[in-house]
Parts: C-alpha cells; structure tokens; sequence
C-alpha cells in the first residue's frame, strides 16, 4: 500500500509497461517490414504470372519442359522425404533412447547441412561422383575393358552427377536435419518410461514403436514432414551444381524458372514461380493449422 504514495517516477514498472506509442510503433513497424518484404512480393509473383491472362498462364505450366521440371520435383520429393523420415527417426530415437560415445558428434553432423552452403554440398557430389571423382571407376563404362562381368554390371548403374540419383542426394543432403530436428527434442522430453512398461508387459520392439512411440511423436513427425517436403520442392542451389541444367530431364522446378527469367520469358518464368509459391501458402496453411490445433506437442519439440 505503500507503494501507491510514491512519485510516478519512482514506482517500478512492469517490464511490459511501455507507453502506447512505443506498442503502436513496433506493430506498425513489423507490418511494414511484413508487406514490403513478404506479402509485396508474393502478390507481385502472382499478378506477373496472370498478366497475360489466364490462357498465358495454362500454356506457361502445361509446356512440355514445365511438365517435366514439375513431374521431376514431385519425384524428387516422393524419394527425398520417405529417406529423410527413415533417417530422422532413427537418429532422433539414437539419440533421445540411448547414450552411446559419438552422441555429440551424431547431432552436430546432424546440423552440418545448416552450416554448409547447399552450393558446395552439390559441388562435393560433384568432386566425389563426377569424371574426376574418386568413384568414378565405380560407374565408368571403361571398366568393361577390364572385369567383363562385373563391368556389365555396372555399366548399368545410372550415372550420378546430372541425373536423377544426383539430385535425390543433393536434396536429400540439405533436408535431411528438419525431421530430424523436430523429433530429437520432444523425444528427449517424453523419455523412455512408456516404451519400457511397454516392454515389461510383453511388447516386442515393432509394437512398442508402432503403439507407443509412434502415436507420441506423430504430429511433430506429420511438422517435420511439412517442412522436409517444402525444402525439398524449393531446393535450388545444391540442385543448381549436379543437375546439369538438362532442360526437359534434370530441371526441377526452381531451375525450370531460372532458365525462363535468364531468356527473358518473364510471364512464363513467373507461371512457373507461382506454382512454388502456392506451395509454400499451402505449406503455410498446413503449418498453422498444426500450430493451432496441437500446439502443445509442436511447442515441446522446439524447446531445447
């Protein structure tokens, strides 16, 4: 009570408590930077892409060389997440059910692709898989000079840099932590109590995972997903160096749109744009709606 009989100057303030046009200022502030930065551009994509009106924009995405980029990045994507998931889990459980010398070594590799340029991850599939690569002689039709058999063998194998297998691991390289990343910490929380009653009652390690861990860690999985796979749609820099920019079989959809701006196809360059940018709303959209409506188990998974 005493309190209230001091000077206003000399009472302690909330740290909250700031006056109302410092509030206003930042909110203004933040919406600014929002529509300049993030919502100007967007719209601007989606105005440029039907400039040319609605038959412009049909013949932009339905051209032969779109339809391939599109088909190639839904591909891409169908591989890189199912390899990401098997990954992700298995590295979260390592890492959250059991202690093991290298753990930390095992989560800081797990960071390594958010440290590395994706330009020079393509670069080192390039040094490691390309004609002056060490593995090279592994897919070089030259080795049918030397081992008959084994060089029919592998003659069939597809070549890496600039096709489709060079691509599936370059995006894979730089996709790889964000399920992994989203299991770790929540896993670490949960513990393994329930796995072992699960145990202890009779459950073999398959029903253990699929009944008990599964079900605990699934909408974090479900975020994780999201997220690898709208990585894996916009990949552009890693992708850039391996896939050889083969128009019609190793553009993805990122690079489909680079080719059409540098020819100065710009409303067929930016048809193609939108795509990537309705996927990112709907990625967007599915983000929030996971925040929202299991908020509490997201909100675990990034506490560390």
């Amino acid at each position: 009570m005493a309190v209230a009989w001091l000077p206003r100057a000399t009472r302690l303030r909330a740290p909250t408590a700031e006056p109302a046009w410092v509030k206003w200022s930042l909110v203004v502030l933040a919406l600014l930077f929002l529509l300049s930065f993030l919502l100007l551009p967007l719209v601007l994509v989606f105005a440029e892409a039907l400039r040319g009106g609605v038959a412009a924009f049909l013949a932009a995405i339905s051209d032969p060389d779109a339809l391939a980029a599109i088909r190639l990045t839904f591909v891409v994507t169908a591989i890189v997440v199912p390899l990401n998931l098997v990954f992700g889990v298995a590295a979260a459980w390592a890492v959250s059910k059991h202690a093991f010398p290298g753990k930390r070594i095992l989560v800081s590799l797990v960071d390594l692709p958010f440290a590395v340029s994706p330009v020079v991850a393509g670069l080192v599939f390039v040094l490691i898989f390309g004609r002056q690569g060490w593995a090279w002689p592994l897919i070089d039709p030259g080795w049918r000079v030397h081992l008959p058999l084994l060089g029919e063998i592998l003659v069939q194998l597809p070549r890496i840099v600039f096709a489709l297998p060079g691509i599936v691991l370059a995006t894979t390289f730089v996709t790889f932590p964000f399920i992994a990343r989203e299991l770790m910490p929540l896993m670490e929380q949960q513990g393994s109590e329930e796995e072992l009653a699960a145990l202890s009652l009779g459950a073999n390690g398959w029903q253990t995972f699929w009944r008990v861990t599964v079900p605990n860690i699934r909408w974090a999985l479900l975020y994780g997903v999201l997220l690898c796979s709208a990585r894996a749609m916009g990949e552009f820099g890693a992708v850039s160096v391996v896939s050889g920019h083969i128009r019609g079989r190793t553009n993805t959809l990122p690079l489909h749109v680079e080719i059409l701006y540098n020819e100065y196809a710009y409303g067929a360059a930016f048809a193609a744009a939108s795509l990537l940018a309705l996927s990112a709303l709907v990625t967007l959209v599915l983000k929030t709606w996971l925040e929202w409506r299991h908020g509490e188990a997201l909100a675990a998974s990034h506490r560390y």
